[in-house]
């Protein structure tokens, strides 16, 4: 019997189910995206929201983070598309891998915002909702690379190596077997960064959006040096990837962020805290001071998370 000392890489990324190709690809996004939506379902009910707005949300958040994950990857990588013998039509092919996590996450925090005032409840309090379900859905997302056998490290032997086959190996690394698993690297430090998120939400109750600004901050400190393994041909601007200095802008603008938003109070979460001159908003501010926001303790979450009828 022989000791297998890598990560094999499956033989095949697409099921074909009677005309139908299953590609693994999407179904990391969809089940991602559900576990994402069931996670904010149940934060937002903790904090006193009503059933069936974070899925609400999602209808209007989902196409529009692929959208802009999808503009974000051609934007910064156009020469996979438009460069002379290149097909332009295979920009819209968004089953074969390319979506840019910082277009993505752009992209569908516009439409959680639209949604979120059409249903008349606070942005804010969505925003934290949602942050930890963000952190796994990207976690579980990053199945796809596995199964494409893409976006993977310098070469390596470690026990986790990744095996690549040699078509999918890049120029000058023909002789090379196993890669570091970069799919593997972010996943766990997204799925921690998750935990991590909710401990300290439980913690020091935060506000929606410093919830949502310590998301960026913990998923860009783990892009940012997990990039620097990665070899796959990109733009890059002095010494760095095009994304590593992305990482670094974000998480320093999630960084401020934080910090200028750090006088306000568990009342974010009610449904008209954006709105301060809002009378509803302002009726109820002394009671969702006194609310626990934690995760699992809804007794005395705030009731003005229910959208407003006024």
């Amino acid at each position: 019997m022989t000791l297998v000392t890598y990560i094999p890489s499956p033989e095949t990324g697409v099921w074909e189910i009677g005309p139908f190709p299953l590609r693994a690809y999407a179904l990391g996004i969809i089940i991602g995206a559900l576990l994402a939506i069931w996670i904010g379902e149940r934060r937002f009910q903790a904090r006193g929201g009503r059933e069936g707005v974070i899925a609400d949300i999602a209808i209007w958040a989902i196409p529009f983070g692929i959208v802009g994950a999808r503009l974000y990857h051609v934007a910064t990588d156009p020469e996979l598309y438009f460069a002379a013998g290149k097909e332009p039509i295979r920009a819209l092919y968004i089953w074969e891998g390319g979506l840019g996590i910082w277009g993505g996450i752009a992209g569908g925090a516009l439409g959680a915002y639209i949604a979120a005032r059409r249903a008349g409840v606070s942005f804010s309090a969505v925003a934290g909702a949602i942050a930890p379900g963000l952190l796994v859905a990207q976690a579980v997302g990053r199945i796809g690379n596995y199964f494409n056998q893409e976006l993977f490290g310098g070469p390596s032997t470690l026990p986790w190596a990744l095996e690549i086959d040699p078509v999918n190996r890049p120029d000058g690394y023909l002789q090379f077997a196993t890669f570091h698993p970069t799919f593997l690297y972010e996943m766990l430090w997204n799925l921690a960064a998750a935990a991590v998120l909710v401990w300290l939400d439980r913690r020091y109750r935060f506000t929606g959006y410093r919830v949502f600004w310590l998301y960026v901050m913990l998923y860009t400190a783990g892009r940012f040096w997990i990039e620097q393994l990665r070899i796959d041909e990109v733009n890059e601007i002095g010494p760095w990837r095009l994304n590593v200095w992305t990482s670094l802008i974000v998480f320093a603008v999630a960084a401020f962020l934080f910090w200028f938003t750090r006088g306000a109070g568990p009342g974010d979460f009610s449904s008209n805290a954006d709105d301060p001159n809002d009378e509803a908003s302002t009726s109820t501010g002394d009671e969702s001071d006194d609310a626990d926001v934690s995760t699992d303790d809804a007794a005395g979450a705030d009731e003005s998370l229910r959208p407003d009828t006024t």
